[in-house]
């Protein structure tokens, strides 16, 4: 079978294994991106596009949840799990192609790393002068002991990658640091990581084996807070990444002891997907939506100002829901939220359906055409623009949730 023919037969099933059936994630925008590079005078001025800015400064946004891809063909140091490269692993396989495509990166033999930063470029550049991404370093799975195992590591993109990208464009990106707290060197990782600019830290904690609510965290926990660095980290199902041990450890309440330590917590996609043990009732709780413990943080006083979300990938066919209204509608959760594309999966055509968001009332018909248009061009615009226009019984995202910088641009004291 054609590449071609196998990523659309490959991609039903990956995509099912999210928590729909396949029928479902038919998509109406087709398999492939087109990777279309320049925005046409026509669309770049559509009163949509613009009216998407009214009241927000550019410089103000910063895209809180980007990823950087590779293959580890430069000096980069990426590594990306075999098993993601053969086709007799078809779920991982489609996910690999639909990553590469995605990034456009799919035509570039041999150059796969410079390709992905050239296209992501074009991409910041696409926008408004001033807006910025932060780039996900992404840490290798770790054991108990602190060993990193490669062979359950599905991808890994050193923090010194991250770093000298940002680096080498500093009006257009900033980065953000990816440590697992298990490994004996831990904290000296974080003190460089501070030291070479990091914004933040990214845990994913099903497919890294962290378990949030461990003792042995709290080191970690500690030094964060001095650092004032806020730990972005996914919540509930993930669908993206293979998790060795299921996925336990993304249970939202496990995040109570870094909140209780004082840690600034971003929750990647405020826990919209699945469900985990109300721990809170005991380890033999009832299983709830993750997204209901989630909301039960948010909604305790304590953690006002160090409880957030972000909104990145809630549109997406498997969580465009109960979810994404709902944080719609909590306008006073609104300053609490931050915006991030989770690119490049505004690029997987397949995960986001314009049509269905108009069709549920999220999105009003007149975006239908020119959304579907500007993905082809610009997936972070487009994302950007969707978020502009989500709507859900008249309320819709306050510009606040885009004016991202503040959030992460303090500078952390080395002590």
């Amino acid at each position: 079978m054609r590449r071609r023919g196998f990523l659309g037969a490959a991609a039903l099933a990956a995509l099912s294994s999210g928590g729909c059936g396949a029928l479902d994630f038919w998509p109406d925008e087709g398999w492939r991106n087109r990777c279309v590079a320049a925005l046409p005078p026509r669309l770049a001025n559509h009163p949509v596009v613009l009216a998407a800015w009214d009241g927000i400064d550019p410089a103000n946004v910063w895209d809180t949840h980007t990823h950087l891809v590779g293959i580890g063909d430069s000096a980069s140091g990426v590594y990306v799990n075999p098993a993601m490269k053969r086709p007799l692993n078809p779920l991982l396989y489609a996910r690999f192609l639909f990553y590469l495509n995605a990034g456009c990166v799919h035509d570039a033999p041999g150059k796969v790393d410079e390709t992905y930063v050239a296209r992501l470029l074009n991409l910041v550049e696409g926008m408004r002068a001033g807006f910025k991404t932060l780039l996900f370093a992404f840490d290798a799975t770790v054991d108990s002991n602190g060993t990193p195992q490669l062979g359950e590591t599905m991808f890994h993109v050193p923090n010194d990658y991250a770093a000298s990208v940002a680096r080498r464009y500093p009006d257009h990106f900033e980065w953000v640091a990816s440590i697992h707290p298990y490994r004996a060197d831990a904290l000296e990782r974080l003190t460089k990581a501070v030291q070479s600019g990091a914004r933040a830290v990214k845990w994913l904690p099903n497919a890294m084996l962290i378990n949030p609510a461990a003792a042995r965290c709290d080191a970690f926990y500690d030094a964060l807070v001095r650092f004032d660095l806020p730990l972005i980290t996914h919540a509930g199902f993930e669908a993206a990444v293979h998790s060795p041990e299921g996925q336990s450890m993304g249970n939202p309440l496990r995040l109570r002891r870094a909140l209780d330590r004082g840690v600034r917590v971003v929750v990647a996609h405020c826990a919209s997907l699945g469900e985990d043990v109300d721990l809170d009732a005991g380890s033999n709780g009832p299983r709830v939506p993750s997204f209901t413990l989630f909301r039960r943080l948010m909604d305790e006083e304590r953690y006002r100002g160090r409880l957030f979300g972000d909104v990145s990938a809630m549109m997406l066919r498997n969580r465009a829901g109960a979810p994404l209204a709902y944080v719609l509608e909590r306008t006073d959760w609104h300053e609490r939220l931050l915006n991030g594309s989770d690119y490049p999966l505004p690029g997987i055509l397949p995960l986001i359906s314009v049509e269905s968001l108009v069709q549920a009332g999220f999105l009003p018909a007149k975006t239908n055409a020119v959304l579907r248009e500007l993905r082809e061009h610009n997936p972070l615009l487009f994302d950007f623009v969707l978020k502009r226009n989500l709507q859900s019984k008249g309320r819709r995202f306050d510009p606040r949730v885009f004016a991202t910088r503040a959030f992460f641009a303090a500078k952390a004291a080395l002590t």
